[in-house]
């Protein structure tokens, strides 16, 4: 029997949406919170207008590590969520998450000028543009902090599903089930 891709998966869904998503906004709700000092936005704005910005980060955030999650689960080809490569997810959500935010602090510090770092945001240097080493981090660690929080606890999770890199199985643990035939580009 065949395993549904991801996106015929209800489990995979919700965890997105009830999981994942929701401790994503925390994190980075937090973490906007703490990093708004790291800019002129802290020493220059209104605390009304200040907190309009952490929020707009922030939904900001929600949106593109939404669409960094699906768009590394259809690059991998996940299955349902039983079947989940975790850390292949996390790790690709990262890239995409950090290739968005470099293209980001780019176009909005030095093309549209929309904001500037502070002088206590540490900054990493590529030539004429310098990118701030907290955005960085949030996004190495706020998607695969939330994909754990997310996973805990799920009623799929079977201790023998995984291999030694932590990557789930192909095989699923029920040795009732049929294998399923391997095609290429399918895993």
């Amino acid at each position: 029997m065949s395993r549904a891709l991801w996106f015929r998966d209800r489990q995979a869904w919700r965890l997105i949406a009830y999981r994942y998503l929701p401790w994503f906004a925390f994190l980075n709700l937090t973490w906007e919170a703490g990093q708004v000092r790291l800019y002129t936005l802290w020493t220059e704005a209104e605390p009304v207008y200040i907190a309009f910005s952490v929020v707009h980060c922030t939904l900001g955030d929600v949106l593109i590590g939404g669409l960094a999650l699906l768009l590394a689960l259809i690059v991998l080809r996940e299955r349902q969520l039983a079947y989940w490569r975790w850390r292949s997810v996390a790790a690709l959500t990262v890239l995409f998450g950090l290739a968005y935010t470099v293209f980001s602090e780019w176009m909005n510090i030095t093309v549209l000028r929309s904001w500037t770092y502070s002088d206590r945001m540490p900054t990493l240097a590529f030539g004429e543009f310098a990118i701030g080493v907290s955005p960085l981090l949030q996004w190495l660690f706020l998607p695969p902090l939330s994909l754990y929080f997310a996973r805990r606890g799920l009623a799929t999770e079977q201790p023998d599903q995984h291999d030694k890199n932590g990557d789930q199985q192909a095989d699923h643990h029920d040795p009732s089930q049929q294998p399923e035939s391997h095609h290429p580009g399918h895993h």
